[in-house]
């Protein structure tokens, strides 16, 4: 592979896009994961179970976020990029908003899946961006940095929650609206600003796209490239996908926490939310960084499975961590064990795009990486939070909620851990065949 003609914006330009992704990035999260941290008094208000908040946490925001991807990854690929990010973060936003005006389960779901579909434009669009303005050696610091919006965007979320629910114990009345309830007050009051991230992207120049060849590039592709290219390499692609997809499936079961917490050990959601969001703002951002720091060190020095022996070790830090934290005697130990659990999915969730984008051809990435993320979610919001609430409603009951929540990372986990020497194999062979040896790669790509 010859890619020494690659001509990529400066850094400075680089960097300036990355950071307003990351910032549109955490209001996305902001916007996904405050309805976890205000479930109890949405089920109190509206009469929702279990299972229908799994539901809503899951396949409600899931149906068009998961799906929707593909498609506008294929758009990723041939048009402009900033206005679809900007498109997206308007609908995301507004859809927040108007959540707070629900009255219904009904209602709630068709917001959560007009959220999905806004937030669908955001990733697909960013790492091809990305991968278009920085050289493959150099990508995993800014893709680390735009991840840590996972974190990040989680822990003000958790922080705006405990903020407005502490402050906020009566109704309120707006001009207009009339009087809600503090929960509706608090999705009004976080949905609104994203308009105006959303109005900033249209201000944002364009990144050129990269012309790297691959042997297997064509000048033109489309979605039945992408899935030939994908399909003819099931085994590596699926065996890598899976440690993403067990990341997600955790890491989504999290929105059942704050009930956990209230019911096994009394914690009001305001003060979970608090300490909930100290742990994500303090144990994500600097994992993922890390990661991404320690991707870049070790692929420059010639392991260029660094992104990938990352992703796995992840894995299996937060498989464990996850059955045990529900599980502890005390609030505070779970805590200091659901911290650890925290790095684990930073870990895993900081260089799995920096590997895929390995051992992609640049002509189908856009698309690749929405195919990659459908996937991904889907498991994640299908299968972490419903089966929570399943597990719920229907196995353990529902003062065991714990219980419930810790078999999710075991009964996924086990089997996902069990391929890692597979995956790694498979990975490494699809690389070399890509760009030959690690002295190579390096050769090239530093010139």
């Amino acid at each position: 592979m010859q890619n020494t003609q690659a001509q990529y914006p400066s850094a400075k330009y680089g960097w300036y896009m990355v950071v307003l992704l990351t910032i549109a990035y955490v209001f996305s999260f902001i916007d996904r994961y405050i309805l976890g941290f205000l479930a109890e008094p949405i089920q109190n208000d509206l009469g929702i179970t279990d299972t229908q908040m799994g539901l809503l946490l899951g396949p409600a925001f899931g149906i068009f976020y998961a799906t929707m991807g593909l498609p506008l990854g294929l758009l990723a690929d041939r048009k402009r990029r900033t206005w679809i990010v900007a498109a997206g973060a308007i609908v995301w936003s507004a859809a927040t908003a108007l959540t707070g005006l629900a009255k219904s389960f009904l209602h709630l779901f068709i917001a959560r899946i007009s959220v999905g579909i806004g937030e669908a434009t955001l990733s697909p669009c960013a790492m091809s961006m990305i991968s278009d303005s920085f050289p493959p050696e150099r990508r995993g610091r800014p893709i680390g940095f735009y991840t840590t919006a996972l974190s990040i965007g989680g822990g003000i979320a958790a922080l705006l929650s405990a903020g407005v629910l502490s402050m906020t114990k009566t109704n309120v009345t707006l001009p207009l609206v009339g009087e809600l309830a503090p929960w509706q007050f608090t999705f009004i009051l976080v949905g609104l600003p994203g308009i105006l991230m959303g109005l900033l992207f249209l201000t944002l120049p364009e990144p050129p796209r990269q012309k790297i060849a691959h042997a297997s590039s064509k000048e033109k592709s489309n979605l039945i490239d992408m899935f030939n290219h994908v399909l003819s390499r099931w085994k590596i692609f699926g065996s890598f996908i899976s440690f993403v997809c067990l990341m997600m499936i955790v890491a989504y079961s999290h929105g059942f926490a704050a009930l956990v917490y209230k019911r096994t050990w009394g914690w009001e959601n305001d003060f979970f939310a608090l300490v909930n969001g100290i742990v994500l703002l303090t144990a994500g951002p600097i994992t993922v960084n890390y990661a991404g720091y320690l991707s870049d060190k070790l692929f420059g020095k010639g392991r260029v499975d660094a992104p990938l022996l990352i992703l796995i070790a992840g894995a299996f830090v937060l498989v464990p961590t996850g059955v045990l934290f529900p599980l502890m005697p005390t609030p505070w130990v779970a805590v200091a064990v659901m911290f650890i659990n925290t790095v684990g999915i930073a870990m895993a969730s900081a260089t799995g795009v920096t590997a895929l984008l390995n051992i992609t051809p640049d002509d189908i990435k856009g698309q690749t990486v929405a195919f990659y993320y459908m996937v991904a979610s889907m498991c994640g919001l299908f299968l972490g939070p419903t089966m929570v609430g399943v597990f719920s409603d229907h196995v353990f009951g529902t003062d065991k909620l714990n219980y419930a929540m810790a078999a999710v990372p075991f009964v996924f986990g086990l089997p996902v851990l069990a391929l890692a020497p597979f995956a790694h194999k498979a990975y490494m062979r699809e690389f070399r065949k890509i760009h030959g040896d690690g002295d190579t790669l390096q050769g090239t790509t530093s010139a």
